[in-house]
């Protein structure tokens, strides 16, 4: 079975050393499938176990570890290649709708040109004895066809750059360049550029492990409210919200002299290495989804060559109807045979951004009711009464952050075992050698 990705990435992040608690915290992963992930992690890449004298375990990897799972698991190396072969398919899936929109546009242009002519040289044939002829049929079609004014759409020197750089939201607090072609901003006008959430849970678990971890292991369960949902104001009371958390990094319930609840977490205050508290987030944010990250130069052109796009879907549609349509071959049947193809591709161009926009509105509302009710419990840990106080000072009497260095470690599996022996031996010589100094 493969490793799990998510205890892979915290080894790299945490510099190959670690204990069950920094994955555990660092992944929000359950304390038990942190540490059998660990012990399957460490018998594939080559880890080794270094027991601390109280009997904690560190768990320490080679730095080339991925390259050695890579090698022995077939679908690692398939999943990578697959994640490059995708790259380029998504991109060409991306663009296709832009082109196939500019597509559906020149051949619509053309097939209602070929019909134009047509109908204009069966009337003039028909009036070729006679006075003039009445043309009123031929602006019916499509008064403006052949005016210069259809072509802006196509012309390069129009004012909105297709190819503009904007600032794109990742975050409601971080910006990047996005860098989007007009192609890609079809896509991103009709589709979106993915949920924004899409890692919450992650997210949501990690910031619970990193609360836990920085305030030495033992906290409040008013502390975790500001990174949970669905907490009811009875729930709220009864603190039932922190059982999962409890589940999830084996934490154990202590009451106080004043019967308040606080919750310590053992396997967490348990380090392999010194590090500095991590930034966390005063409360679980949600981000906002955007309707797209294209340019609005971008969205307004896309919304224009829509609409150009279906009213030459109606105006072909009105064309088509003629017996003159009927008895042309050639591009105009072709464009017969796929007009519903074509309509249904216009109105859908239009349609599916219009009602994803009223469904980004409604999403975001919920998100901001969530992010608000999350800042809400947030701002009581600002502003603590006297009994919340007494709660988390009570609990900084169970905090404690655990160390454990390489003086520390009694038995490794990186050393044969009577090296160690021998070591451990003239260690314990050393240490009564310096207390029998240190006593004369």
């Amino acid at each position: 079975m493969a490793p799990n990705p998510l205890i892979v990435k915290s080894v790299e992040q945490l510099d190959y050393r670690v204990t069950v608690g920094d994955v555990a915290s660092a992944a929000g992963l359950e304390i038990n499938l942190a540490q059998q992930g660990l012990l399957a992690l460490a018998s594939d890449a080559g880890g080794h176990l270094q027991v601390a004298e109280d009997g904690e375990i560190v768990y320490l990897f080679p730095q080339n570890f991925r390259t050695i799972l890579r090698n022995k698991y077939w679908r690692l190396r398939l999943k990578e290649w697959w994640e490059k072969v995708w790259k380029v398919l998504f991109y060409l899936i991306r663009i296709s709708f832009g082109i196939i929109l500019i597509v559906s546009i020149l051949i619509m242009l053309v097939a209602i040109s070929i019909l134009i002519i047509a109908i204009s040289s069966s009337r003039s044939d028909n009036n070729s004895g006679g006075g003039s002829s009445d043309r009123g049929g031929d602006t019916f079609f499509f008064p403006f066809l052949w005016s210069p004014d259809i072509f802006w759409l196509f012309n390069p020197s129009y004012d909105y750059d297709r190819y503009q750089q904007r600032e794109r939201y990742v975050s409601s607090s971080s910006q990047k360049e996005n860098q989007m072609n007009f192609l890609e901003a079809i896509f991103s006008f009709l589709f979106g550029d993915g949920n924004p959430n899409y890692d919450l849970e992650e997210r949501r678990w990690g910031e619970i492990g990193g609360v836990i971890r920085s305030n030495g292991g033992a906290i409040v369960a008013e502390q975790i409210a500001p990174y949970l949902d669905k907490i009811e104001p009875v729930s709220m009371e009864d603190e039932d919200y922190i059982l999962p958390v409890l589940a999830r990094f084996n934490g154990y319930p202590e009451v106080s002299p004043a019967g308040e609840i606080i919750y310590y977490f053992p396997e967490l205050q348990v380090t392999a290495t010194q590090r500095d508290h991590r930034s966390l987030s005063s409360y679980l944010q949600e981000y906002r989804w955007y309707f797209s990250q294209a340019g609005s130069g971008q969205i307004l052109l896309a919304i224009g060559l829509g609409g150009a796009n279906l009213i030459l879907a109606l105006v072909l549609g009105n064309l088509l109807q003629g017996d003159i349509a009927a008895q042309i071959g050639g591009l105009v049947a072709f464009v017969n045979s796929i007009y519903l193809l074509l309509l249904g591709y216009g109105i859908a161009f239009l349609g599916i951004p219009l009602i994803r926009y009223f469904w980004v509105q409604w999403k975001n509302d919920r998100i901001e009711t969530r992010n608000q009710k999350r800042l809400d419990r947030a701002s009581l840990l600002e502003r603590p009464d006297d009994v919340l106080t007494g709660k988390i000072n009570y609990a900084r009497q169970f905090a404690q952050k655990k160390v454990i260095g390489s003086e520390d470690i009694t038995y490794s599996t990186e050393q044969d075992l009577l090296e160690q022996d021998i070591e451990r031996s003239d260690k314990i010589d050393r240490e009564w050698q310096e207390r029998l100094e240190s006593g004369s």
